[in-house]
């Protein structure tokens, strides 16, 4: 065995969980290194060209507020922005572009390449190497080893990958890359309990092919909304997308080949997306319906190449042609690039602590659809969160950890720690309970503070969210100090909004409370001195109408503090507390939750139980204290 070289934090694995772990672990002054089977695949978008979406658009601010890169790199690469579900309070807004393929992955590898103290490799990683409990490094397939403090293992779909497209079967860890095998076998001889997945993709269209006048266009915002709170303006040409719909000709085509379909065959055997079904599955799982919406996405400036997002599938390549060409609009459509399903190895993440460190394994972290995830923003902010806790194990500190009630990571790093997950994971704006204090308008509010002390976030940048908070609280003061009185200008224009005059003084905030008032409104009669861009006025707005539902909210989240306040000793033996059944106990042993607030929201843990366990855990720190 050949030694090259030592590093502090070794990433195995460029996607997205793994670009942002090398980022924040190299900026945060730790000899990084991140190994990948492909350099010119760093960071590439497997699956569809977009970054964003409902939730998963949270995601992608909190990722910048805490100072990570995806956000930045969409911006440079977008080519459409939309805000999605407008029609619905500012709760469940959410930000979602179109990227060009080939700008994100050469301007985030650009980021990569540019960060010092930042190695790149490529190379395949066969073993993990560790010694009486402590990560010590790693070997590559040449059976070279690197030493370590600190490993983050990011394979994405890579772990013995799988692709099927029809009966045909092929080891890949996505179309036209080597899996990684021993990897695999390596972490299960480490004790980790492994399970199998499956994800898949649609074909890839030849817009040159496209019968786009039979189709309906959609169009970005005008102006584009960015991702970034650094980015001033998009730059990009911007691009539509279009929609179109299968048919009863397309679902029979379906029908009549499932016994050619891997998915229906028992070929695959992986558990795939319950929100992100392959069209095979949707055709027989929702019979009812006549018809599926396809989004025809286009995945860069200088290809003509689109996804067809919604016909994602395994079947056989002559049935995918036949699919596609009885679609409206994809009558002589080509196909450039076929559909298919991959399984791959992950770890039941229950396994992990909410630093992302595995159990028992020290410097050891996983990140990404290693942990039973989907989607590339649920991979980056898990791959930003290990980056930061590496480098904070490193440094003797604490590790970050977000509560449910201060960012949608939180939710997502609890709900797999806590609950675990046997399907792939995607977030949701429902698994959120606090959602009105976690909008994706306050990402900034909530977390920059946070990614300023720990130290990824910029001075200039910090410096510019100052002024940013300074200027909405000024205005927010503003309107609770001045007084409208009654008249007849002022009752008139409140009859022509539908909402009712007013009899006595009122303040401008107690104005904008009401339903049918805008800021544009108040701003109108009553202007600012302070000149505020639309962001900060809608901030204003937000604030002030649902100013006494965001403090519910926060008196529910500090009550759930208590509970996790309350610690629970490592490695606390339940089998000696009686009163609780096997299967509890069985639940306890295998998760070891950290407070009494993560053992609450283990699936089938009682209420009895847990005034069970504080009764028990308080217990043990009194006798502990008493020697």
């Amino acid at each position: 065995m050949y030694k090259e070289q030592d590093f502090d934090v070794i990433v195995i694995g460029a996607g997205h969980a793994g670009c942002e772990a090398s980022l924040a672990s190299a900026r945060l002054g730790w000899k990084t290194c991140i190994f990948t089977i492909n350099i010119d695949t760093i960071a590439q978008l497997s699956c569809n060209p977009a970054i964003g979406g409902l939730a998963k658009g949270h995601l992608v601010r909190e990722i910048d507020a805490l100072g990570g890169e995806m956000a930045k790199v969409t911006d440079m690469s977008g080519i459409q922005f939309r805000m999605l579900n407008l029609s619905k309070g500012p709760a469940v807004w959410s930000l979602r572009a179109q990227a060009d393929r080939v700008l994100y992955r050469n301007n985030m590898r650009c980021s990569i390449e540019r960060q010092e103290g930042l190695a790149i490799k490529q190379g395949m990683i066969e073993k993990i190497i560790v010694e009486d409990g402590k990560i010590k490094g790693v070997i590559t397939s040449l059976g070279v080893f690197y030493g370590a403090r600190a490993v983050i293992i990011t394979t994405g779909t890579f772990l013995k990958g799988l692709m099927h497209i029809g009966l045909d079967s092929f080891q890949a860890g996505r179309a036209g890359e080597f899996p990684s095998i021993g990897l695999s076998d390596s972490l299960k001889s480490l004790g980790l309990r492994m399970g199998r997945l499956k994800t898949g993709t649609p074909p890839r269209l030849d817009a040159r092919t496209i019968d786009f006048s039979k189709i309906t266009p959609q169009q970005g915002d005008d102006p584009p909304q960015p991702f970034s709170y650094s980015t001033e303006k998009i730059i990009n040409p911007q691009l539509p997308c279009y929609i179109t719909y299968t048919n009863k000709k397309t679902h029979e085509i379906i029908l009549e080949s499932l016994d050619r379909s891997p998915l229906y065959s028992g070929k695959i055997k992986g558990i795939g997306p319950r929100y992100c079904p392959s069209i095979e599955d949707k055709v027989v799982r929702f019979s009812e319906k006549e018809r599926h919406q396809i989004f025809l996405e286009p995945e860069g400036l200088e290809t003509t190449e689109y996804y067809a997002n919604g016909i994602s599938t395994s079947l056989p390549y002559d049935i995918q042609v036949n699919l596609v060409k009885s679609i409206e609009g994809l009558e002589n459509a080509e196909i450039m690039r076929p559909a298919y399903a991959i399984e791959y190895d992950f770890v039941y993440p229950t396994q992990l602590r909410h630093s992302l460190e595995v159990k028992g394994i020290d410097g050891l972290f996983l990140a990404g659809q290693i942990n039973g995830t989907s989607g590339y923003e649920e991979a980056a902010a898990q791959g930003l969160m290990a980056g930061i806790n590496a480098a904070m194990k490193l440094k003797g500190k604490e590790p970050l950890i977000l509560g449910r009630d201060e960012a949608y990571i939180g939710v997502l790093i609890d709900d797999l720690v806590t609950k675990g997950t046997s399907e792939p994971y995607r977030m949701f704006t429902s698994r959120a309970e606090y959602r009105l204090l976690l909008r994706h308008d306050n990402a900034d509010f909530r977390l920059m503070d946070k990614g300023y002390n720990i130290g990824l976030v910029t001075e200039e940048d910090y410096g510019r969210f100052g002024e940013k908070k300074r200027s909405m609280f000024e205005e927010i003061e503003r309107l609770k100090k001045i007084r409208v009185k009654p008249s007849g200008d002022i009752n008139n224009a409140l009859s022509s909004l539908g909402t009712s005059a007013i009899s006595e003084d009122t303040t401008l905030d107690k104005l904008l409370k009401r339903p049918e008032i805008r800021y544009d409104f108040i701003k109108e009669l009553f202007p600012s001195p302070y000149a505020l861009v639309p962001e900060i006025e809608s901030l204003v707005e937000t604030h002030v109408k649902y100013d006494g539902y965001i403090l519910k909210q926060i008196e529910m989240a500090e009550r759930l503090k208590k509970l996790e306040s309350k610690k629970i000793p490592a490695g606390f033996d339940y089998k000696t507390i009686s009163g609780l059944s096997k299967e509890i106990v069985e639940k306890l042993s295998e998760i070891q939750p950290e407070t009494i607030g993560q053992a609450s929201r283990i699936p089938g843990i009682t209420p009895a139980a847990i005034s069970i366990i504080v009764v028990a855990v308080e217990r043990h720190w009194k006798k502990s204290r008493s020697f």
